[in-house]
């Protein structure tokens, strides 16, 4: 979105943490240019296996130091993109201290997920929802990544007229590769060849719930022996999602872990997948999700598997180009899948919904352009 706002003519500066360290030293700020825009680096670290205590100090020590950069950057407008909620701070103090406007984008439903995941517990958990009408009633307009998570933005009491539904995008030129990128995994990898590929490409956290992956592996052993399930990625289940592989025996069986990778490479995965997967645990306050990895299957032109309801699931429900799942019932899961895999044409149309679904609903450009007028509206009202 930057690159595009920057495109567009804009002067952008984009305030973000260098928890991987690739640019500088913990603590420190590192700048760089970043295809027409500038990126303020502060070095901190950061995993998705830390415990909820030390993340919660990680996202606290990035509001104190970005509220100083980003309130010493000149702007016209203000967008603080979350989660965590604490990104509002920053942006309401460099907002304030610019005289402009903020616009406040939600990407979770923070606090409903961490109090429903016991995250907040105590008085965590009513201060959280102070800090959300705070958030909300200090933006000039709010930016909600799925039709729920804008229903649960106007339920705390905010202008439904200033919220706005920009999803998640879909990023063809990245993911749109020709079948040959697919074909090269397949003939470099000697457990895959040609057998049916259902790939899983994102965090292993708590609320992912990719043991449910495993699950359906060790049924699918016994429905469709030749299909094969990659994990792509690392988190703080990691482990115990391994070790579960390993006593329903499906781990380097038919099913096989592999570590994070740079998304060119995630998107040659991507195309070397029969069908994608997207999962989290069975908490209805996490089905407003809007998960990168379903729209980055969309761009695959790749059928994706979901195990919850919410508008993701009416998606595939309207358009056929993918199918949910049982999120308890690992067998009844399992065959639906195995009756997708084995079904050639289902897996035709399916691909072609998928292509069809994103460029129709979900192109980066005609996204960037609806958070543009959004940014300009906020910017015109001040």
């Amino acid at each position: 979105m930057a690159r595009r706002l920057a495109a567009a003519g804009h002067q952008v500066n984009l305030v973000t943490s260098d928890h991987r360290r690739l640019h500088g030293s913990p603590g420190r700020w590192t700048v760089s240019e970043q295809a027409g825009f500038t990126a303020h680096w502060f070095g901190l670290a950061y995993a998705n296996q830390m415990g909820y205590a030390s993340r919660a100090a990680a996202f606290a020590r990035f509001a104190g130091a970005s509220a100083a950069r980003a309130a010493a950057l000149p702007a016209d407008v203000v967008f603080a993109t979350s989660t965590p909620l604490t990104i509002a701070l920053p942006g309401v103090w460099a907002a304030r201290r610019q005289r402009c406007p903020m616009v406040f984008e939600v990407r979770d439903l923070w606090p409903d997920v961490p109090i429903a995941l016991g995250a907040l517990p105590g008085p965590l958990g009513p201060a959280a929802r102070l800090l959300e009408r705070f958030a909300y009633r200090s933006s000039a307009r709010v930016v909600a990544l799925s039709p729920g998570m804008r229903d649960g933005v106007i339920a705390s009491g905010y202008p439904s007229e200033r919220v706005t539904v920009v999803p998640n995008s879909c990023d063809f030129d990245v993911f749109g590769l020709p079948p040959e990128a697919g074909q090269a995994i397949r003939g470099s990898v000697p457990w895959l060849g040609d057998r049916p590929l259902v790939v899983y490409a994102g965090a292993l956290g708590k609320v992912n719930g990719v043991s449910y992956i495993v699950r359906l592996a060790h049924q699918m052993a016994g429905l469709l022996p030749d299909a094969r399930f990659a994990i792509i990625g690392d988190g703080r289940e990691e482990a115990m999602v391994r070790d579960l592989a390993r006593q329903t025996r499906v781990l380097g069986a038919n099913l096989y872990m592999l570590p994070p990778m740079p998304k060119p490479e995630v998107a040659r995965w991507l195309s070397a997948s029969t069908l994608t997967m997207s999962t989290v645990i069975d908490v209805p306050q996490l089905w407003p999700n809007s998960a990168n990895k379903f729209f980055d299957s969309l761009a695959a032109g790749k059928p994706i598997a979901i195990n919850h309801g919410g508008w993701q699931a009416d998606l595939l429900a309207e358009t056929g180009a993918g199918l949910s799942l049982h999120p308890n019932d690992a067998p009844d899961g399992a065959a639906a899948l195995a009756g997708a895999l084995g079904d050639p044409l289902w897996l035709t149309t399916a691909s072609q919904a998928a292509v069809h679904l994103g460029r129709r609903r979900f192109s980066r450009d005609a996204l960037a352009a609806d958070l543009e007028r959004v940014l300009r509206e906020a910017a015109g009202r001040a």
